[in-house]
């Protein structure tokens, strides 16, 4: 069970989804506020709005709480979000990337720190495990859409680099600045997707045990709990027997 796409799957079992929809919503408005705030209000003119849009009705975010995500961007009290990431060690030496959007940098900063401290783990520098990573793009699709190859074939037509797929579904990655115009050509060819998002996917992940496994998921839903967490990833993998137990 490696990488990225399979850590939504482990909380699903473990039912956070209703505490992580709540907090996913307040997430994904912000994010739109921000691309908005950032480019044209219009999502056809802003790839970086478009997604943070599409992303919102993946989870079914409802159309007035986007709309009014976008309105407050343009209105001259909206608040102004720094963009930060944040790189350390969780047990175990698993690599950790944690982005955050905030209005209090210091807050934040402190926050963090001290989460990392008090599940075991500790805060790097700014580059100490990005370097295990590469920005990608993630595009989601459920396993009824098609088997293995119908979706290879649709993501090489695409221009898409990679595609992951099991029983859950498939996940085609390819490079950020191609994200919105692979999307789009998927989207003719299967359909809307389920996610398509930007990620940090690790280069080379490490496998945990059980106890490793327990350790680095409190770590990661404490940090995910942070309203001024966007997105945490792990370069860790987690086998299926382990999986099966959390």
């Amino acid at each position: 069970m490696a990488g990225h796409s399979k850590w939504a799957n482990i909380q699903h079992r473990k039912g956070r989804q209703d505490k992580i929809r709540a907090k996913l919503f307040s997430k994904l408005s912000k994010e739109i506020t921000v691309a908005a705030k950032m480019g044209d209000p219009d999502p056809d003119k802003n790839p970086r709005l478009r997604l943070a849009v599409k992303e919102a009705k993946s989870v079914s975010v409802p159309k007035d709480v986007i709309d009014r995500a976008i309105k407050k961007s343009q209105g001259g009290d909206a608040e102004n979000y720094d963009e930060i990431r944040y790189e350390g060690y969780a047990p175990n030496g698993i690599a950790v990337i944690v982005e955050a959007m905030t209005d209090n940098r210091n807050r934040t900063a402190s926050n963090v720190r001290s989460t990392f401290t008090k599940y075991g783990g500790n805060l790097g520098e700014t580059g100490s495990v990005s370097f295990m990573f590469e920005r990608k793009g993630e595009i989601m699709y459920t396993a009824s859409v098609g088997d293995a190859d119908t979706v290879m074939m649709a993501a090489i037509e695409a221009g898409a680099e990679d595609v992951e797929s099991d029983e859950d579904g498939h996940w085609i990655y390819c490079a950020d600045t191609d994200l919105n115009e692979v999307a789009t050509s998927l989207e003719a060819q299967l359909g809307e997707s389920e996610t398509t998002k930007l990620i940090w996917k690790p280069q080379t992940t490490t496998e945990v045990d059980l106890e490793t496994a327990q350790k680095v998921m409190k770590l990661i839903e404490a940090l995910e709990d942070d309203d001024d967490v966007q997105n945490v990833t792990a370069n860790i993998d987690v086998p299926e027997e382990v999986a099966a137990q959390l």
